[in-house]
């Protein structure tokens, strides 16, 4: 889930700028090489995914990084920060080049694929066996066959909802309405939004994997059932058939009864949050990973949302949809986190320095300190007690979300390799446009899955 985690996370997970090039941390002085060290220190080429505009983007840089940097003075950390398509574009530069970093963020499949199919990530299970870190995780966190590898390459922070419904109450009081419960629902309330000067439903679709990831992965999940991808994959269904059409055919009821317009495919990723805090829409489709981009940062002080507004909010999931298989649904996905280059050698001092770093990215205080701040939903670790922190009212529905849905289906690009997943990215948007039918979309797809499953062989 590259995306997913930002979903992550959680894809908003450590939130800070993105950079050109590398930014050093721990010391002055140029990149590292494979066994690289200065002045006695083990040096540590780290690739972080990074944006800015999550709340507390620059306190995290002092509560995670540079405390790593004071309590571990013999690593030096050389940090390049990136976010969206640069950070996986970067990625995919380095994989080919063989000239990955020694510790990187990534997603368990989706995204990362190539990082797992290929091996270029080093199997935590040993290191996590010798620390006896297996019970301070949830298990779903360390089960290998969660991750595209078939082993723990990452330790993952969180386990993400990919999609989540947002409710501005503030603009349905506003239009003496309350929140939708059906789609029959939703649907009605579209012209009396719009005679109040509202839009409906927000889903930021410039950037192609949103729709696909934080929506259309729970409609295919409504419509096809649990297990639906298993069908595919094991060649018992097609995308052509009548639940995956269907499937599509609600998104393009959604642009025809005006719940979601057209122009949100030009509406950038970035500026969803900015649109929905200031009351032009009535809902938000996105992650629980949105959650961090309302909260109050720390070192301003500012709040998108002000918790005294975020009262007036909720976070649930999209609405009961008429002949789906089943509602009250989500799509979900083991979340990001750290993995280590497979070619530093095993048992070597940068392996260790490597393991060190890795292990406070995804423990207690880190974790603790990221739910506080927002840049976590719902934590890896099973040590984090939730009492003792100041949460915002949005931060505890974020908690609630799970009470929320009774059925947790697959997200697409975590089960799909990209070859497939990007023919769903990119038949939402033509169907959108409306450039192609469902039927076409649901044929362009499975000619893209049909393609790659011959390349197995």
């Amino acid at each position: 889930m590259k995306r997913i985690f930002s979903l992550a996370l959680l894809c908003a997970v450590l939130g800070v700028p993105v950079f050109a090039g590398p930014r050093q941390q721990g010391g002055s002085g140029g990149g590292s090489s494979a066994g690289g060290s200065a002045g006695g220190q083990i040096e540590l080429r780290v690739l972080n995914y990074m944006d800015l505009t999550v709340a507390n983007a620059a306190t995290s840089i002092a509560e995670i990084w540079e405390a790593f940097d004071k309590a571990n003075p013999d690593i030096k950390v050389i940090r390049e920060d990136l976010f969206n398509e640069p950070f996986h574009n970067k990625v995919e530069a380095y994989a080919a080049a063989g000239q990955l970093p020694d510790v990187m963020y990534a997603w368990p499949s989706g995204r990362s694929t190539t990082l797992h199919t290929q091996r270029l990530l080093k199997d935590l299970g040993p290191l996590i066996q010798k620390d006896g870190l297996n019970t301070k995780y949830v298990p779903a966190a360390l089960d290998p066959t969660a991750q595209a590898s078939g082993y723990l390459g990452i330790l993952p922070l969180a386990v993400t909802s990919s999609h989540a419904f947002y409710i501005n109450n503030e603009v349905l009081r506003d239009c003496g309405l309350s929140p939708a419960r059906t789609y029959a629902e939703l649907k009605a309330q579209v012209p009396v939004l719009k005679a109040k000067g509202y839009e409906t439903v927000l889903i930021a679709q410039a950037s192609d994997w949103v729709m696909q990831s934080c929506f259309f992965s729970t409609l295919a999940g409504r419509f096809g059932g649990p297990g639906w991808e298993k069908k595919i994959l094991s060649g018992q269904a097609k995308f052509t058939d009548p639940d995956f059409v269907n499937a599509l055919n609600f998104v393009k009821t959604l642009y025809d009864d005006g719940v979601i317009t057209r122009a949100s495919l030009s509406i950038e990723y970035g500026s969803a949050s900015g649109l929905f805090a200031s009351n032009k829409y009535a809902y938000l489709i996105d992650g629980d990973w949105k959650i961090g981009q309302f909260l109050t940062d720390k070192s301003t002080g500012v709040a998108l949302i002000t918790p005294e507004r975020q009262h007036n909010f909720q976070i649930t999931v999209f609405p009961d949809i008429e002949g789906a298989r089943i509602n009250k649904s989500t799509s979900s996905i083991l979340g990001v986190g750290w993995g280590i280059n497979a070619a530093i050698p095993a048992g070597s001092a940068k392996e260790e320095a490597a393991w060190r770093l890795v292990k406070w990215l995804a423990g207690q205080a880190v974790q603790t300190q990221m739910l506080s701040n927002g840049g976590l939903t719902t934590p890896s670790r099973n040590d984090i007690s939730t009492a003792a922190l100041s949460l915002e009212p949005l931060q505890i529905a974020g908690g609630n979300l799970a009470t929320q849905y009774t059925t947790g289906t697959v997200v697409i690009d975590g089960v799909f390799e990209s070859d497939v997943s990007g023919a769903v990215n990119l038949g939402l948007q033509e169907l959108g446009l409306g450039a192609k039918t469902p039927q076409q979309v649901a044929e362009s797809i499975q000619r893209a899955f049909d393609t790659w499953k011959a390349k197995q062989k």
